[in-house]
């Protein structure tokens, strides 16, 4: 496998991606009735569901070691080879972690091998590239993207064999606690901080020299008040739709 990227950017990743108890509540609820659930990719134990018996998998030394005391057992391990006999677990759920995979397929296939359910949070590129950070400060992000597997790819392969699946817009609240691309989409002064970009990988593994000009040309516009006047129609919004899917099979059994 290829060096996790989470080894040199993941630093300080706890202190600013506390879970969002909004997004939880949605991703708790795509779990359905599943008692066991394996959290594939599970960094530092966001969104792990209480009441349930949770294993999680994670590459990173860096993430696993800022996994807090009473955390589930973690197994440091890659989504390509889980360490699970077939139908180990009620559930799986990947969360906003598929992009990194070495190979998404295969890691979405272990999921569908290990487990009854699958839940995975992913984002539509198609509605990302919208998003004010994207389209006018730093359109390499779509670029990224575009290489990235993110919806379509999670929807393909989850519906192998027929398997029925929903997809769920996951909107983003304006005071949103877990600080992922979209999160400070309402507080753009946020995006100024360095170690709030270094916990959002799409900006952490961008070219840093074109991170820092668009920051500046982005505290200049809020400085001068043209951002606020721009985007006056999202000051008052509570939530904001920015492409975020919650992507779950449909199956009900227990393993």
């Amino acid at each position: 496998m290829t060096a996790n990227p989470y080894e040199s950017i993941g630093l300080g990743y706890s202190h600013h991606r506390r879970p969002d108890p909004r997004i939880a509540a949605l991703i708790d609820q795509a779990l359905g009735p599943a008692r066991t659930v394996v959290n594939v990719g599970a960094g530092t134990g966001s969104y792990e569901p209480r009441g349930r018996q949770v294993t999680a998998v994670e590459p990173s030394t860096v993430m696993i070691e800022q996994r807090p005391p009473g955390s589930a057992t973690v197994v440091q391990g890659y989504a390509e080879s889980l360490p699970f006999p077939d139908r180990s677990f009620d559930a799986a759920m990947a969360i906003l972690t598929v992009h990194h995979w070495t190979d998404a397929a295969v890691g979405l296939a272990e999921l569908r091998r290990v487990s009854a359910r699958q839940v995975v949070l992913t984002w539509d590129p198609a509605v990302t590239v919208r998003f004010w950070l994207v389209a006018e400060y730093l359109p390499e992000i779509a670029e990224a993207d575009a290489r990235l597997a993110a919806l379509a790819v999670v929807e393909t392969h989850l519906r192998r064999d027929g398997t029925p699946v929903t997809v769920v817009p996951v909107p983003v609240p304006a005071d949103c606690t877990d600080g992922f691309l979209g999160a400070y989409w309402r507080r753009p002064h946020c995006y100024l901080d360095p170690q709030v970009r270094a916990a959002i990988s799409a900006l952490a593994t961008l070219d840093q020299e074109r991170v820092e000009r668009a920051m500046r040309r982005l505290a200049a516009d809020l400085a001068t008040g043209r951002w606020h006047e721009r985007h006056r129609a999202l000051l008052d919004a509570d939530k904001l739709d920015l492409g975020y899917r919650l992507v779950t099979t449909s199956s009900t059994a227990t393993a």
